[in-house]
């Protein structure tokens, strides 16, 4: 039954990230594609939509307090240590943002997808140095390819330009995205060391509580950006500039901060569920996905080179995938060797 309830928490997890994963570049995208301009504003949109996680929270303290009659019910459940580790992860979250909406802002969607899959190889070696994960023959693998994918948009950073866009535009948009990814990945192994550290039990609904904070923390980071460029004195005559429409602005907006909540609840419950490297993974994986969805909502151009860093980018991710499958199989026979040896006879000798 346990083992059922995990599979489900993963399962539910996984379809957060990929909504998030895919639909939050490419309503970004559309928001800067037709004339959105504020880089702080659409970094404010990916954390934003944290109020939504009071929802399962206030089910989840109801159900404790219905089934816990006898004792008063804690409102929260996280305890210092855990709170201070979200507040740093909040603001290093809220930086992350700033430098992946700028990126985002200046190269394409595609293109932006491609980079952000190095994050894998990034992952792995900060989960290494923090969390102990174990390296293979197969990681390392990926790790070199997922970063010659890099290299090769880097190389090639002349044809991928967006409509208007100088070469030193393209570059900045495309150091900062390699700073996002660096960051994330950098990120990632420190909510799994957090939970580690923690000194409690952590729960779903703790790893919620998590999420809420750090998003928080996040958004009033990028609220101060927001003050500071003056965003808030011209969101309103942006509205009426928006290609779109003025209504159909806002619901970019909304839209937007809901997809990018989905995408840090799922990504965080996988960090809860089974590891950091796992959720970095499923970012890569889903690369291809965002990559053909912009190609055919923004007829962004694929050439040679993003072909070839595509097939990088996958080639590393298999060999991942391949490798920990492995790894799997072979932790599993030796855990049925141990059993058997475990439940053979003892038997005494006489001299």
């Amino acid at each position: 039954m346990v083992m059922k309830m995990k599979s489900v928490r993963v399962i539910i997890n996984c379809i957060f990230l990929a909504i998030g994963n895919c639909g939050g570049p490419l309503m970004m995208r559309l928001y800067f594609h037709n004339g959105g301009e504020r880089i702080w504003f659409s970094s404010f949109l990916q954390t934003v939509g944290c109020p939504l996680i009071l929802f399962p929270l206030l089910f989840s303290f109801l159900r404790r307090r219905r089934l816990v009659k006898q004792e008063k019910t804690s409102l929260f459940l996280m305890k210092p240590p855990l709170f201070i580790a979200s507040v740093v992860a909040g603001l290093l979250m809220g930086f992350d943002n700033y430098l992946y909406s700028y990126g985002l802002a200046y190269i394409p969607v595609s293109t932006a997808s491609l980079i952000i899959s190095a994050q894998l190889g990034f992952t792995a070696l900060f989960a290494f140095c923090m969390v102990k994960q174990k390296f293979t023959p197969f990681t390392i693998n990926a790790i070199v390819l997922l970063t010659l994918s890099a290299v090769v948009l880097a190389i090639n950073s002349d044809s991928y330009k967006l409509a208007n866009e100088t070469h030193k535009e393209y570059v900045v948009g495309f150091l900062m995205t390699v700073g996002a990814a660096l960051l994330y990945a950098f990120i990632l192994p420190l909510v799994e060391l957090s939970y580690k550290k923690s000194r409690q039990g952590v729960t779903y609904t703790l790893v919620l509580e998590f999420q809420m904070v750090l998003c928080f923390v996040a958004t009033c980071f990028c609220l101060v950006g927001m003050l500071v460029a003056g965003d808030f004195k011209v969101i309103a005559r942006e509205a009426r500039d928006f290609k779109l429409g003025e209504s159909l602005y806002y619901v970019v907006v909304v839209f937007t901060a809901v997809i990018w909540q989905a995408f840090f609840v799922g990504a965080i419950g996988l960090i809860f569920c089974v590891s950091s490297l796992v959720s970095g993974i499923m970012v890569s994986a889903l690369l291809p996905v965002t990559v053909v969805l912009a190609v055919i909502c923004f007829q962004e151009k694929f050439q040679a080179g993003k072909g070839i860093a595509l097939t990088l980018s996958l080639w590393g991710s298999v060999s991942y995938f391949y490798g920990q499958f492995k790894s799997g199989e072979k932790t599993k026979a030796q855990e049925t060797q141990e059993t058997q040896l475990s439940q053979l006879p003892v038997t005494d000798s006489v001299a």
